[in-house]
């Protein structure tokens, strides 16, 4: 006798695939996102709060450690974006992603006492392609890609394009980095 074994995604083969829900594709992103940061923070060792009303900056981090110079405990402010209109994987040494010249300028402002840094994901256009899950694994799909925009220039008349490296990946090796400098006094 045979056993049926479940299909990727949980589902025996029989069984009519479940209709997802009507929440708008921008708010599923935006959850997604939140997810991804949960994951990275939580295998950094960091902790997170949510400031409200969020003001333009969607959470802090905060990572708490012996080694750090300037204090105990240093955090750092995070804005989230999400998109699919940059293919996962992108060519060359950056991409090019739009921001509002008001929230760049919220992002690019120097001196601060808290660092801020935004963080791009890079979606499949369907929710069906966004996350795949085994017995050994959970994969978000596609990436998220961070950079610190301090002292970055508004150039356009409403919006302006900013460029992501594509070598900064944002996982948790690199949010411990990023603490570390902070943590020693320096920019993220």
């Amino acid at each position: 006798m045979t056993l049926a074994q479940p299909e990727p995604g949980g589902f025996l083969p029989e069984e009519p695939v479940p209709l997802r829900g009507q929440l708008a594709t921008t708010a599923s992103m935006e959850t997604l996102q939140v997810g991804y940061l949960h994951a990275v923070a939580a295998a950094a060792g960091c902790s997170l709060a949510q400031p409200f009303p969020d003001n333009g900056i969607d959470w802090h981090v905060s990572h708490g450690s012996t080694g750090h110079t300037i204090d105990d405990e240093v955090t750092i402010k995070v804005q989230l974006k999400c998109t699919y209109q940059v293919p996962p994987r992108p060519p060359g040494p950056s991409f090019g992603f739009t921001l509002d010249n008001d929230h760049l300028v919220k992002l690019a402002r120097t001196p601060v006492a808290v660092h801020k840094i935004l963080v791009v994901m890079l979606v499949p256009r369907t929710p069906e392609d966004w996350l795949r899950a085994s017995h050994d694994r959970l994969e978000l799909r596609h990436c998220c890609y961070w950079i610190n925009l301090a002292g970055q220039q508004a150039t356009g008349r409403r919006k302006t394009t900013v460029r992501i490296p594509t070598t900064r990946i944002f996982d948790d090796r690199a949010l411990v980095e990023i603490m570390t400098r902070v943590g020693a006094g320096g920019r993220p």
